[in-house]
């Protein structure tokens, strides 16, 4: 049996690696932009009550813990600076996230320039969860030792329902054979 031998079409090559830097460039995008901290549910933050309900969020981690009004009043107060300081790198993250998809539409990306916006957007980051572990040693400043054990077996628990919850979406979604 004749070997069949393949010949090398340059614009059939050039294509396919073009197609595998945009995919690969576009993976590194949004595994940045995922990296970004959000505002929203499933956040960090989220124990500081910036989900969807408000601060509700909040004021039951500090009725669980029987916090006193005075370290209610202060740890408000933590989180509303904290908040004030993040408004700007939201904004900036923004920024930069817009950048990068500007980047990406060019008919020839940069790739230096890419790299340059994804060490931005790592420093970005950086700040932002400096910013939030500050504000939760401010906090554990303003709790007893044991409010914070009560506060981490709370989130433990929470987490660990939020885990069998979604192992059992698992099981329901997958299909059964």
């Amino acid at each position: 049996m004749p070997v069949k031998i393949h010949s090398f079409d340059p614009v059939r090559g050039a294509r396919l690696l073009a197609v595998a830097c945009m995919v690969a460039l576009g993976g590194a995008y949004v595994s940045v932009a995922h990296a970004q901290p959000a505002m929203g549910p499933g956040a960090a933050p989220m124990m500081f009550g910036h989900g969807p309900h408000g601060g509700r969020g909040l004021e039951r981690m500090l009725d669980g813990v029987n916090a006193t009004a005075e370290q209610r009043s202060r740890i408000h107060d933590i989180i509303k600076a904290a908040q004030a300081d993040l408004r700007t790198q939201r904004e900036a993250s923004r920024g930069l996230r817009e950048q990068a998809m500007t980047l990406f539409a060019q008919p020839t990306v940069d790739a230096r320039a890419v790299e340059a916006l994804r060490q931005q957007m790592l420093q970005q980051h950086d700040a932002t969860s400096r910013r939030w572990t500050q504000a939760m040693l401010d906090i554990s400043a303003v709790l007893t030792p044991e409010q914070r054990k009560q506060l981490v077996d709370r989130m433990q628990q929470r987490r660990d329902m939020m885990q069998r919850h979604q192992q059992e979406r698992r099981a329901i979604e997958q299909p059964k054979g």
